[in-house]
């Protein structure tokens, strides 16, 4: 382009900055003219963008209900067939060390106080747990969590499993050596610990979280008293709700401890609807490396900066995990406690509204995370429209549809 074609066309950009109020630099009309078009495409993709992010909390929400629905319905599916099948379940007479209170008294107002008794005795021994979890959590004592979860799940996975498995042959009068039995606790035990401590298939380690969730409600169902069962399953849901949300809350400080140091919360203590890194078993090893790096490496900014991307790593390799749906074990276990007590207690009808009650109370927590986009207590709600059905179906609905039965009355 000529000078006299630049000014020309510099004059003539110079009235449609007066005329338009167009602001154009002289000499610039050619990349102007290129950058243009992209800037009257941008407030479109911009929007579009918008109402992806808008569009997210509902999906994530449809997601999240699809993929909790389908383990909590197998956990209380597996409780309910075992307490309708294994009478070993329903037999009382031997109880918990934590509930010294037996309830054998004919009188109703005994009952509620040993029922209370029992319950604040259980729900103490839970906090002082969860306190001293969150403390050795806080002060970084990787190791005795490691050990105390790794003990608990042996137990879980080889003794109560091999106790269920015997009771489950009995009831069915299936005949099988010890030898076969030893084989099959052995290798149920060891490849529940692979998966939920190291590594393993993601629908292998979620069968087991699963199992794990209902032979713990089995065990209370068994050795809880009858209304010692539902003082506690109130008093949890209550707890659950002050731990979550006090801003001095253990799980709470739980919660916000694990965030602020990039870690994920224990695999063997939650569900979780993705892959999820086995944090606790690998925690002490990256504070080791991070040690030996420090004694090679005495330079303050290269120790530092090396440490933050060892923590990073986990994540960075597994991007998917913090999308994922993650629901603590004890609410798969109160959840198939409430329904497999109303099941060995009242009839199909109770059973059923329980275990509607407990799914329509779960959607709800979620319609609420999606909304606040926070850690909430998934107890509160379910337990308490699970509560609510029982009480209103086993007394009420079901008695009220047996008299019109017995009298022909069709309504």
């Amino acid at each position: 382009m000529s000078s006299s074609t630049r000014i020309s066309y510099s004059n003539r950009m110079d009235e449609l900055n007066t005329e338009g109020d167009v602001e154009i630099r002289c000499g610039e009309g050619s990349r102007s003219r290129d950058v243009e078009p992209e800037r009257a495409g941008a407030p479109e993709s911009e929007r579009d963008e918008e109402e992806e992010e808008d569009a997210m909390p509902l999906k994530y929400g449809a997601d999240s209900v699809i993929k909790l629905f389908v383990p909590v319905t197998l956990c209380m599916m597996v409780v309910v067939a075992t307490i309708k099948s294994v009478s070993f379940y329903t037999e009382g007479g031997q109880y918990l060390i934590y509930t010294p209170f037996h309830e054998e008294s004919p009188d109703v107002g005994t009952k509620i106080w040993n029922a209370v008794a029992n319950a604040a005795i259980l729900i103490g021994v839970i906090v002082v747990l969860t306190i001293f979890l969150v403390v050795l959590y806080k002060y970084r004592c990787y190791r005795f969590i490691q050990g105390w979860l790794i003990v608990s799940t042996l137990i879980l996975v080889f003794f109560f499993a091999f106790m269920y498995l015997g009771e489950v042959l009995r009831a069915y009068n299936i005949a099988m050596d010890y030898i076969t039995l030893a084989v099959v606790i052995w290798n149920f035990g060891v490849v529940g610990m692979v998966c939920i401590h190291w590594k393993g298939p993601l629908l292998l380690q979620q069968a087991y979280l699963i199992l794990i969730s209902a032979l713990m409600a089995l065990i209370f169902i068994k050795y809880l008293p009858d209304w010692t069962t539902w003082v506690i399953l109130g008093a949890i849901s209550i707890y659950d709700l002050v731990a979550v949300l006090c801003p001095r809350g253990p799980l709470r400080v739980l919660v916000e401890t694990a965030q602020e140091r990039n870690e994920s919360i224990f695999p063997a203590l939650i569900y979780s609807s993705t892959f999820m890194v086995p944090t606790v078993a690998t925690m002490a090893d990256r504070e080791e490396e991070g040690e030996d790096h420090n004694s090679s490496n005495p330079e303050p900014n290269d120790s530092g900066s090396t440490a933050r991307i060892q923590e990073e790593e986990p994540v960075a390799d597994h991007p998917e995990e913090s999308s994922g749906v993650k629901l603590g074990l004890g609410d798969f276990i109160f959840y198939s406690v409430l329904v497999g007590k109303a099941s060995s207690v009242a009839d199909w009808n109770t059973t059923l509204a329980c275990f509607i009650s407990i799914l329509v109370g779960l959607c709800l927590t979620l319609l609420l995370l999606a909304v606040f986009r926070k850690a909430l207590p998934a107890l509160p709600i379910s337990i308490t429209f699970g509560l609510i059905f029982y009480l209103s179906t086993a007394y009420v609905i079901s008695p009220f549809s047996q008299t019109l039965a017995a009298n022909q009355v069709y309504i």
